[in-house]
């Protein structure tokens, strides 16, 4: 039987997913990022008792076709960012992927999450780009060619468009506590007139 999960973005999330399962004695098969797949059917207390255990970490199962759907599109864009990081012909790929046309894709998702596809590419890009400044282990030109920024001028621009920070900036404060640092438009980012080419 295959569940879909909701937020389930990273690696803890599928420990925890992994873990609520087996307290209800369910055999996991398969576990991805945003669904699982277990031996059993899961019964209706079960489900019951696992959508609230979910609820718990900000993760939530999903059974509608749309929902589903906009969760695989999330999923690819989080494979592309941390395992690909090809965004050229991303629409197509993704398409083909999901065997729905891009339009098709790009409006549900638009309409269920309040922001563009691209949108959620580039914050996620954005992401990745902190962490990888954080770890300090490739220079920016490198960072920029690894994401698939069309120049380091333009992962610069949209990195300060989106943290209110150069890179220079972000990379000095990774000495310091980050968890409370302000990131001007980090919560509600502006980001109307990106582009991810």
């Amino acid at each position: 039987m295959k569940l879909h999960i909701k937020n389930m973005v990273c690696h803890c999330c599928k420990t925890v997913v992994k873990q609520e399962l087996e307290k209800l004695g369910l055999h996991v098969v398969i576990l991805n990022l945003g669904e699982v797949e277990i031996v059993e059917d899961i019964s209706t207390t079960q489900k019951k008792e696992f959508m609230e255990a979910l609820l718990e970490s900000e993760l939530e199962l999903v059974d509608d076709t749309k929902s589903i759907l906009i969760e695989q599109v999330k999923t690819a864009i989080l494979n592309l960012v941390y395992h690909s990081a090809e965004t050229r012909n991303f629409s197509k790929r993704l398409s083909e992927e999901l065997m729905y046309d891009y339009t098709y894709l790009s409006n549900l998702f638009s309409q269920f999450e309040g922001t563009t596809i691209e949108h959620y590419l580039i914050m996620h890009k954005i992401e990745r780009v902190k962490e990888l400044l954080i770890y300090d282990e490739f220079s920016l030109k490198e960072v920029s060619y690894q994401m698939d920024y069309s120049s380091v001028a333009h992962l610069s621009n949209q990195f300060k468009k989106i943290t209110g920070l150069t890179t220079s900036q972000f990379k000095k404060l990774k000495n310091y506590k980050l968890a409370g640092l302000p990131m001007k438009g980090y919560d509600k980012p502006n980001i109307s007139n990106l582009h991810t080419g």
